[in-house]
């Protein structure tokens, strides 16, 4: 099947690596003109602007969007909107929000072209161990694409959620589960780093990850990190979050379910960005004012 992809991200990238090792054929377009020869070198075919990139695809076109959520995919929907046919298709393979799905596959639909929001996750893993993919929209349009999906994830590795939003719906949830076990295994290791046993980080991290109830692959992921620098010296505590954490706290308060390990979470990867706390201070002050407590100046 041939597609077009547009952004050529660390996603995006191996992601049309993937779909030609699978025999799909892949126009890309990224304003990153190297990105484009890189993909252009391993058998994609480059486009010097996304008009020229709807212009290469068969009827239906499809095209796969894989750029940062918001303003980005909103302006990319706009141009395509203008470009494709009745009965063409887009795919939103990044993390959208799910309600802003929903109204694009509406207003869309206005225009007689099809819309799937697909959660993706695999990260800068995916070109070898394939993507696990959720899929909302129109099954029948799914289904229609299915042999892209299929190529993309391993085994078992995708599957369609539900109508429009579900699977941005779905990927936001997975997201905020994700923040969660990471700030867990955080914790833990933090623990250890400060006891007063010389622990091998590295050879734990490894341990755990056989046989134990809480293996998983981020904590392969971290045995990984921890091999050549335990202390993790060269980094800084600093944590970013693509929004999608936030997203599912929204959610959640908005459906009144508690779910204070995601939102604790997300607030301590806020709390990471702050070189001093004024929160810290406050409470600082407090504690000398009633009782006395020590402080400590600067």
């Amino acid at each position: 099947m041939k597609l077009g992809l547009i952004g050529l991200g660390k996603m995006g990238a191996n992601m049309t690596e993937r779909l030609l090792k699978g025999n799909h054929e892949v126009a890309v377009f990224d304003i990153n003109k190297e990105a484009v020869q890189k993909a252009e070198k391993l058998g994609a075919e480059s486009s010097v602007s996304i008009d020229d990139l709807v212009s290469k695809l068969p009827k239906p076109g499809i095209v796969w969007i894989m750029v940062p959520s918001g303003k980005p995919v909103q302006d990319t929907i706009d141009k395509l909107k203008l470009l494709l046919d009745l009965g063409d298709i887009i795919i939103d393979g990044g993390n959208s929000f799910y309600k802003d799905s929903r109204q694009r596959a509406v207003e869309l639909k206005t225009n007689n072209i099809h819309y799937l929001d697909v959660g993706t996750s695999g990260g800068i893993w995916g070109l070898k161990e394939g993507y696990c993919i959720m899929v909302g929209g129109n099954e029948n349009i799914f289904k229609h694409c299915e042999s892209i999906f299929k190529t993309l994830a391993p085994e078992n590795g995708y599957k369609y959620i539900g109508s429009s939003g579900a699977g941005h719906y779905v990927k936001m949830v997975h997201n905020g589960i994700e923040y969660g076990l990471m700030q867990a295994y955080a914790e833990g290791f933090e623990i250890m780093h400060s006891s007063d046993y010389s622990i091998d980080l590295h050879s734990v991290a490894s341990l755990w990850d056989k046989g134990s109830v809480v293996r998983s692959w981020l904590l392969e992921l971290l045995a990984k990190a921890l091999k050549d620098d335990k202390d993790l010296s060269s980094l800084k505590g600093y944590v970013d979050d693509s929004g999608e954490g936030r997203w599912a706290v929204s959610e959640a308060i908005e459906k009144n379910i508690p779910a204070p390990v995601i939102t604790s979470s997300l607030l301590t990867r806020i709390r990471s960005r702050q070189d001093e706390s004024y929160g810290a201070k406050v409470l600082a002050a407090l504690r000398n004012e009633f009782g006395g407590h020590a402080v400590k100046k600067k």
